[in-house]
């Protein structure tokens, strides 16, 4: 398959919100998980990723939603210092690249993205395409995401492969006319695409 679309999150790094969590808490009388549901779990959020608010209008609704004393400086370090590599799949994207045309098709933020765009900068230079939701308008699992995604794609749907760690995006891919991959942590990618049909060296 000529093109293969890899998600960010959990695939070729992980994130985790209870780093931000952990630091912003001090700053709130809430406690960590009432926290976590009015920073992450809000509408504020879901605007943030697809595009429809700005980052300092996401980063002023999720201080007052959070009741956060923290300066915005403060709020976005917090907020951005959650991702590690995944190296199982940081190794393998090298040899991927060879043979196939690589796009990222991830669900994140302007924030987000560019912190782990800069953090996972040797990685992410073998990626033809970084397709982000917040460039896109629209979010993972919607159509319009994928639509977006496969003009970058340099063959048709069908000769497509797609990996995530979220079954319903992948449902939602395979719909959508791509190859579904479900991928998870500890497993092996490789393998995964060999069976699905990705010749892998």
């Amino acid at each position: 398959m000529p093109t293969i679309f890899l998600d960010f999150g959990n695939v070729v790094g992980f994130f985790d919100h209870r780093r931000a969590v952990a630091k912003m808490v001090r700053f709130t009388p809430l406690s960590a998980a009432e926290l976590t549901l009015s920073v992450y779990g809000s509408v504020v959020e879901s605007d943030y990723e697809s595009g429809r608010t700005d980052t300092a209008e996401f980063v002023r609704l999720a201080k007052a939603n959070g009741r956060l004393n923290c300066t915005d400086a403060e709020f976005l370090e917090a907020f951005n210092d959650i991702f590690t590599p995944n190296p199982e799949v940081c190794d393998l994207i090298p040899k991927l690249a060879e043979s196939h045309r690589l796009v990222l098709a991830s669900n994140t933020n302007p924030a987000h993205f560019g912190r782990f765009s800069v953090q996972f900068a040797d990685v992410l230079r073998h990626f033809a395409k970084l397709g982000v939701s917040h460039e896109a308008g629209a979010r993972k699992p919607h159509a319009a995401f994928f639509a977006y995604c496969q003009q970058f794609a340099d063959a048709p749907p069908g000769e497509c492969a797609f990996v995530d760690d979220l079954p319903a995006n992948v449902e939602a891919a395979t719909a959508f006319g791509w190859k579904g991959i479900v991928y998870r942590p500890g497993e092996h990618l490789a393998a995964k695409l060999r069976a699905a049909g990705v010749a892998v060296e």
